[in-house]
């Protein structure tokens, strides 16, 4: 991670923080306190899953010309799904299904397989990106499964 830029490593790295306390109170934490780590945990990684595809929506019009004619459909389409996921795992919450681990779990396994769409950005991402995505994504993703199954 050492060639990640200053300001996106360290925020990157700030990113886990929240996550990673809805853990810390779901194992450690007082019982009371279970159903609001839960929820923050639900809505920080659906937000953050869907900022992920607002990203890859952001690269997708910024590559070159050519580029975004013959290969670009792909990411357009994985640009789109983070945020239908995530909708998708909120949904189970508003019809009353079994909530919140099964779509901590889907939004965690959504936030690993996120990582295939960061490796395949190839030259349209900095050099340094899968440096930064890498410890980010798997991160999130764990800690959300570790709610999962809190």
């Amino acid at each position: 991670m050492n060639s990640v830029p200053v300001w996106p490593r360290w925020l990157g790295l700030a990113g886990l923080l929240p996550q990673l306390a809805c853990v810390a109170i779901l194992y450690l934490g007082p019982g009371e306190w279970r159903g609001a780590a839960l929820g923050v945990a639900f809505a920080y990684a659906a937000l953050i899953l869907s900022f992920l595809g607002g990203m890859w929506w952001g690269i997708a019009p910024a590559a070159p010309a050519a580029e975004r004619r013959r290969t670009l459909g792909w990411l357009w389409v994985a640009a789109v799904l983070p945020s239908l996921l995530a909708l998708a795992a909120f949904l189970l919450w508003v019809f009353e299904w079994p909530w919140p681990e099964p779509s901590l779990a889907m939004l965690g396994g959504a936030l690993l397989v996120s990582l295939g769409v960061d490796a395949k950005l190839g030259l349209l991402a900095p050099r340094w990106w899968m440096a930064l995505r890498v410890p980010l994504s798997a991160g999130l993703g764990l800690a959300t499964l570790a709610a999962a199954l809190a």
